[in-house]
């Protein structure tokens, strides 16, 4: 390495939450790089506050915000909550926009996200749907 070049090399892992077997390996399947941070957001994002045994600070309203009227400004809402809830508990992902668009035939949210990586370029984008589930 050349003197005053900086390289991250830094890999993301986490384990896949299914506990699905390797079928070689025989141990618990990996996620590397852009999907371990997107499960990551989406676990984030589903897990309600003091469900995290002595961390009460992680979690967010998402839950309770399903169960509010379905309309633009609950879609406000939970956008910001998805901001504030990835901001201050996944450093590896940097927000580039979201955007939550109230469903009314399916009676939920749809959200779409664009963010980037940490010391990567190319953006990341996902969807998915959030409903209530009683």
């Amino acid at each position: 390495m050349a003197l005053g070049t900086i390289t991250d090399t830094r890999e993301f892992r986490d384990l896949d939450l299914n506990f699905r077997i390797h079928p070689i390996k025989k141990d618990i399947n990996k996620h590397t790089a852009e999907l371990a941070v997107i499960n990551s957001i989406k676990n984030l994002i589903m897990t309600k506050h003091y469900e995290v045994p002595f961390q009460p600070e992680i979690g967010s309203n998402i839950q309770k915000l399903l169960f509010e009227p379905l309309d633009s400004v609950t879609g406000t809402l939970v956008e910001m909550e998805i901001k504030q809830i990835i901001q201050n508990f996944e450093p590896r992902a940097s927000i580039s926009y979201i955007q939550v668009f109230p469903d009314y035939d399916k009676n939920g949210f749809s959200v779409g996200m664009e963010f980037f990586i940490v010391n990567r370029t190319d953006p990341i984008t996902i969807q998915f749907f959030l409903e209530r589930v009683r």
